[in-house]
């Protein structure tokens, strides 16, 4: 399996994803990788480490799209970014999937022109873990739609549920609408709508609301890209304001030095698994190929898991199964 990854998206390149790609070749023996970026800068980094050269391939795309450029202008603009390459690449059947970190909405615009979407897909979605008591779960539209039909929320309830079965290994999703009631007849119209065309569904558990995700009563939660995004701002503030929080309780209560390291021990081990670097990245279901992205500042474990991540949707054929859970 050949996966190319954008050496030039994010906050540390090349460095991080050059050496997040070589941990990921590192744990799976049949893996390749192709390094899309500066090909002076990249080279650079491969040259201090020990690798086997033959699974390695460095791609020149020597202009950079920033983190704050217009998605729309910078696809248009710089078609030698390392996205556009990537991208192509996996357009012309050169590599199984392209992942970044790198600008969100650009990653998004150019998979959705150059892949295009998958038949019946009305729009592509971007999908992120939330952390929940039973480990992590999945929200579905994570900021790519702001304005949806229910059609399309059904669609992202279907999706969602197909990479939370095959990717994430959960049996049998459990999918939630999230809204401001359980009542069925509660939210806006097309949120009524919505729990009405996925009543029939047979993992369709209702109507969900805020106080639902942490328990985990479902397993998908589904909703528009504006709701979706600003919880997952949210749960990214969480463990930095907590550890604030505590720090400051801890202070005020005076403990002892010895009593404060346990109490920050026992924090920092409950939260260990809620670690974004755990996640990696997440894909874009729903264009015609598989894309994934992850956070700006992605460390070198984060980019390998984004790898491995992509190698997991490839290995479930999780595209074609897609298509057919749409017709």
């Amino acid at each position: 399996m050949v996966i190319a990854v954008d050496a030039a998206g994010g906050d540390f390149i090349p460095q991080n994803p050059v050496l997040g790609a070589l941990e990921a070749i590192a744990l799976q023996p049949d893996l390749q990788v192709l390094l899309v970026g500066p090909k002076d800068a990249t080279q650079a980094i491969l040259a201090d480490q020990s690798y086997d050269a033959s699974r390695v391939t460095v791609v020149d795309a020597p202009e950079v799209i920033d983190m704050h450029e217009s998605p729309s202008k910078a696809i248009k603009t710089k078609p030698n970014s390392s996205i556009a390459i990537g991208l192509t690449l996996h357009k012309e059947g050169k590599c199984d999937a392209f992942v970044s970190a790198g600008n969100t909405g650009a990653l998004l615009a150019a998979s959705t022109v150059i892949l295009g979407r998958l038949p019946g897909v009305l729009r592509p979605t971007i999908v992120t873990y939330y952390p929940t008591v039973k480990g992590f779960r999945l929200l579905v539209d994570a900021g790519a739609n702001v304005e949806v039909r229910p059609e399309i929320l059904v669609q992202f309830a279907k999706m969602g549920e197909i990479y939370a079965r095959d990717v994430m290994a959960i049996p049998d999703p459990k999918i939630g609408l999230l809204n401001v009631g359980e009542e069925e007849e509660k939210g806006t119209e097309i949120l009524k709508e919505t729990h009405q065309l996925l009543r029939s569904h047979p993992h369709f558990v209702g109507n969900v609301e805020g106080r639902d995700l942490l328990p985990a009563v479902a397993d998908v939660y589904v909703c528009d890209g504006l709701v979706g995004n600003i919880l997952l701002k949210f749960g990214e503030s969480l463990v930095a304001n907590l550890g604030a929080l505590i720090k400051a309780t801890v202070k005020e209560m005076q403990l002892s030095e010895e009593s404060a390291k346990t109490v920050f021990g026992v924090f920092q081990k409950t939260l260990k698994p809620f670690d974004p670097d755990n996640v990696g990245g997440l894909p874009f279901l729903g264009v015609n190929g598989v894309s994934l992205v992850g956070h700006g500042s992605s460390s070198p474990k984060a980019i390998r898991q984004m790898i491995l991540n992509a190698v997991q949707m490839v290995e479930a054929n999780v595209n074609d199964k897609i298509i057919t859970a749409l017709r």
